[in-house]
Parts: C-alpha cells; sequence; structure tokens
C-alpha cells in the first residue's frame, strides 16, 4: 500500500490518539504529545463526519479537561493545529485554548506574546487570477503550497510555484462554483521543503529542475493551468 506523507501523518496522529484513549481509560493522565494527538484525530474525525468548520474546533476543545491531563500540560502545548479534510476542502483548522485552562499571556514556559497589528506588508507578493471551474466550493488555506491547490482551480500554476496565500495563518480563501477573483500570494519561507500537499514536490522547492518537473507532473494530473505574462501580475 503507497501512502502519501500527508496520509501517513493522518495515521501516526490516530495512533497516538488511540494510545491516549486507551490510558485515559486506565485512568492516567496525558503528557503533551498524547493530549494533542487526541484533540487533533477528535478534529480530523469530526471533519470526516461532516461537520462544519467551527463544530470541529468546538469538538476538539471539548475532547479533554485540565483533569485529562499532566499538570504543566495547559501551559505548556499551545494552540493544535491540523489540516483536516472537510466536504468542501482541506483546511487547517486551529483549535486555540484546547485544554480549557490557558495561562495568561506570556506567562507558560516559551510563551511568545503577539503584537496587536496583523502583518499586512507581505515580502515579494504577486497577485494571480484564480477561477474555480468546478461546480462546488473550493476553500485554500493560508499555508498550503498554493501551485498544489486543487485541480479544479486554474491559474497560472508557474507564477504560483513555492508561493503561499498572502493571508494570516489558519485563515481560508473560498473559491465559489465558477467564481473568478484575484488572491495575493507570498513566498513560502523557512528551509522551503514542500511534504505532502498534493504530492507534485515532495522535496526542496529551489533544488534543480523540481520546478519544471513538478508543472509536469501538474498538466499529466489534469491540474488547470493558465499562463498568464508579467504584465498580467502585479
Amino acid at each position: 500500500m503507497r501512502l502519501t506523507p500527508g496520509e501517513r501523518d493522518r495515521l501516526l496522529i490516530f495512533t497516538t490518539a488511540e494510545l491516549a484513549r486507551r490510558r485515559l481509560a486506565r485512568g492516567l493522565r496525558l503528557n503533551v504529545p498524547e493530549a494533542t494527538a487526541l484533540i487533533a484525530d477528535t478534529v480530523c474525525e469530526a471533519a470526516r463526519d461532516g461537520r462544519r468548520l467551527h463544530e470541529a474546533i468546538s469538538a476538539g476543545r471539548a475532547a479533554l479537561g485540565p483533569e485529562n491531563v499532566l499538570p504543566g500540560v495547559p501551559e505548556v502545548m499551545g494552540d493544535v493545529k491540523v489540516e483536516a479534510v472537510f466536504d468542501d476542502g482541506t483546511r487547517l483548522v486551529v483549535v486555540t485554548d484546547p485544554i480549557g485552562a490557558a495561562a495568561a499571556p506570556g506567562t507558560a514556559p516559551g510563551a511568545i506574546e503577539l503584537g496587536p497589528e496583523p502583518l499586512t506588508d507581505w515580502p515579494e507578493a504577486v497577485t494571480v487570477s484564480v477561477t474555480n471551474t468546478s461546480t462546488v466550493p473550493i476553500s485554500v488555506t493560508s499555508h498550503f503550497h498554493f501551485f498544489e491547490a486543487n485541480p479544479r482551480l486554474r491559474f497560472d500554476r508557474a507564477a504560483a510555484y513555492g508561493m503561499r496565500l498572502a493571508i494570516p495563518a489558519g485563515s481560508t480563501i473560498r473559491f465559489g462554483p465558477g467564481e473568478h477573483k484575484a488572491v495575493d500570494l507570498t513566498p513560502m519561507g523557512g528551509d522551503r521543503v514542500a511534504i505532502g500537499f498534493a504530492g507534485l514536490v515532495d522535496g526542496p522547492l529551489d533544488a534543480p529542475g523540481a520546478k519544471e518537473e513538478a508543472l509536469r507532473r501538474a498538466i499529466a494530473c489534469g491540474y488547470q493551468h493558465e499562463e498568464t505574462t508579467e504584465g498580467d501580475r502585479r
């Protein structure tokens, strides 16, 4: 059986979550990896059951209470983030205050206190025109490699290579059936390695020939692609 990296990650979450459930049944309290996996698995299963985003978040937040985890776990685990498959596409789900006893800002070990304003000046941002050619809505999350987004979205995939949506982390953009809209993209940061997603890259984005090979695979697999000139992009 051949599994994509994303499918292997999902099985790892499920296995750890099952271990957590068995330990809970024996009266044991969970550590950070166990609690995180159980909440993430609850979110993924809620999405699989056809529940909406806010319902999946509520299910994840209700999965555990302070009495179910070891002392100090609520203060150090932070938000639980997991990509879940909903009826209208894959979304990055962020469960804030997952145990229901979050520490005050700046008090938990390793805590990061965010500034008051979200980022609006995205580095090296480009604008691409996107058309949803399907009959159902399609949503794309903030940190999905946009080049590998749903094959029914038609846009200049070469221009979107190595890019993600220029929107705050955890948010999404929704494309209605037949809808045409322009979106801003910004380069993916960090080590610039794309693992999982649709499997068109699965490695370093900037490796020699990686872009050309990924575009060849996309076209061969039927991904909608529409070349544009430099003047058509901002």
